[in-house]
């Protein structure tokens, strides 16, 4: 992008053209306003990463490029290779502090799971000192770790569902105690590696004697893993965008043609369907709209994020927060807001603005 370049108001000595500081948010200054059309932005999509969720990532990132191209923004295709090399075309990129990501505007991390969502990436554009879109550092660190997620939303007393957290270490050295312990949780029970998303490693628990099986197959992927107790009720789903005055999309029901919502019902065409609105009470809908709000706020999330609840007649649980939620074509996040009235390519408009606002909020304190 071209530096701007400030002239003198005049007045008092020689004439001079004076760089400006490279300052994308200008480029919303006065938007829309007087008929005057927003200028496209030049978006770094980053796409793939470390973790076991980097083809879904990938499928994301396509998505993304469609709605970003057709709001008439450019987009830099920035290729994450499962040994974190970063990719642009056939250039491998070298990272450089305070030096931005290829003179993009902002840059949009369509990565999922570890190496990517959970705070590290966010840590590396912050020091290139670029604006990026969803949560900063601390946010995405919380909301990765599900353990530590519903410790934060228990000491802010939301209502949520049973879990219990164990450690790799304490399993190895006790197995038979820990397995007593958890057994307050009744059964079935979900457990999961507690720091990966879109469903992987997630085994459902029926008997006893599987539970043990089951901690291992998840100490495998993860050295932390939550044991969550069977809620009852209908699955529901909110979006949330946004940042201090953040807007909560209207609630959407998973319906599912599997017994559980494994990563196969997620990605696969058919594997469940979306129902907008919720076919629970409005009194519960209002509930769980005002819960997803609240638990954005406590988390410290911005931009987006989905949150995941269970509902049963007027009781409202909350399950999860996801801060970069899928954005493939089944995904649930872009179509609970586009039943909210913002279409895909709005979506991922508003999304790059809000992180460049944010970006140039933060750059006005001297810390």
């Amino acid at each position: 992008m071209t530096e701007p370049t400030l002239e003198p108001a005049g007045g008092g000595g020689p004439s001079r053209t004076v760089t400006a500081p490279r300052d994308p948010a200008a480029l919303w200054l006065g938007a829309g306003e007087g008929g005057v059309p927003r200028r496209a932005l030049t978006v770094a999509l980053l796409a793939g990463g470390r973790s076991s969720e980097h083809d879904v990532s990938i499928e994301s990132a396509h998505a993304v490029r469609g709605g970003l191209e057709e709001a008439g923004h450019e987009v830099r295709w920035v290729e994450i290779d499962r040994d974190g090399r970063w990719r642009h075309g056939d250039e491998r990129l070298s990272l450089h502090p305070g030096g931005g990501l290829l003179d993009a505007d902002v840059v949009f991390p369509a990565l999922h799971g570890p190496f990517g969502e959970d705070g590290t990436v966010q840590g590396v554009l912050e020091t290139l000192d670029v604006a990026y879109v969803g949560s900063g550092v601390t946010a995405s660190a919380v909301c990765m770790d599900k353990v530590l997620f519903k410790e934060l939303m228990r000491a802010a007393g939301v209502p949520q569902v049973r879990y219990a957290g164990v450690r790799e270490e304490r399993w190895q050295a006790d197995r038979e105690r820990v397995v007593g312990e958890l057994a307050s949780l009744g059964l079935p029970v979900f457990v999961k590696p507690a720091h990966l998303g879109s469903s992987v490693g997630i085994v459902k628990v029926a008997a006893a004697q599987l539970l043990k099986e089951a901690l291992e197959q998840a100490f495998a992927l993860d050295p932390l893993a939550i044991v969550e107790a069977m809620a009852p009720g209908v699955e529901v789903e909110c979006a949330v965008l946004g940042g201090v005055a953040a807007l909560a999309s209207e609630p959407g029901e998973i319906v599912l043609s599997t017994e559980w919502y494994d990563h196969a019902a997620k990605y696969e065409e058919g594997g469940m369907k979306l129902v907008v609105p919720a076919r629970i009470a409005a009194t519960a809908r209002e509930r769980v709209k005002a819960l997803a709000l609240e638990v954005f706020a406590y988390a410290g999330c911005e931009g987006l994020a989905r949150a995941d609840f269970f509902v049963d007649g007027e009781e409202v649980l909350v399950n999860e927060l996801n801060t970069m939620p899928g954005f493939t074509p089944t995904s649930v996040y872009a179509k609970l807001i586009e039943a909210s009235g913002i279409p895909y390519p709005e979506l991922v408009d508003r999304l790059c603005r809000l992180g460049i606002e944010r970006w140039r909020a933060r750059r006005a304190y001297s810390y």
